[in-house]
């Protein structure tokens, strides 16, 4: 009996202190976004220069991006005007911490099929902050993505190519969000 007594104790101490359990500030919080966010790309020469656009997108904690729309400011040889000009795709990972901040990664594609055969590629780290917690999910703010672009394909026009730097913005309505991702300060132009 006193064998039976001391294993009990052994197993209720090891479910009080979660045997092989991760450590308490370890905890995910939830993070979605929805709405519209700006990308001011530099770099990239003639045509490959002409590709600051506007995309709406939504995504929860980490996964697909449900990209409902997207639109180039300029108009240019690489990417037509007009509905169904473009095929866009991406992912997102947001990661929160129990103080609101999010980090994670972004990387969206957008392919045109006006003329056909030109990709844009975006990768970027993404930080932000959240209202979320382990049982509610948060909405993003201040949203920032900085990374690199890369445009390939060259159809229609030898200059479609080239690489160079982005920003990328979180909007609310008409009015971009304030914030900062790696030193940079994200404000509408």
């Amino acid at each position: 009996m006193k064998k039976l007594g001391i294993f009990g104790v052994l197993v209720l101490q090891m479910a009080v202190c979660g045997c092989g359990s991760s450590p308490l500030n370890s905890s995910i919080n939830n993070t979605a976004t929805t709405g519209n966010w700006e990308a001011i790309l530099t770099g990239g020469i003639q045509q490959a220069s002409l590709l600051n656009f506007v995309t709406a997108f939504s995504v929860t904690n980490s996964g697909p991006l449900d990209i409902t729309g997207l639109s180039f400011f300029n108009a240019g040889a690489c990417f037509g005007t007009g509905l169904n000009t473009t095929t866009e795709s991406g992912t997102a990972t947001l990661s929160t911490a129990s103080t609101g901040a999010v980090t994670g990664t972004l990387t969206m594609t957008v392919n045109s099929t006006t003329p056909s055969g030109n990709a844009l590629t975006l990768t970027g780290n993404l930080t932000g902050t959240s209202t979320g917690s382990t049982t509610t999910i948060g909405s993003l703010s201040n949203g920032v993505v900085v990374g690199t672009w890369k445009l390939t394909g060259g159809q229609g026009d030898p200059s479609c190519v080239g690489t160079g730097s982005f920003l990328m913005c979180q909007t609310l309505g008409s009015s971009t969000t304030t914030g900062t991702g790696t030193g940079t300060t994200c404000v509408a132009p």
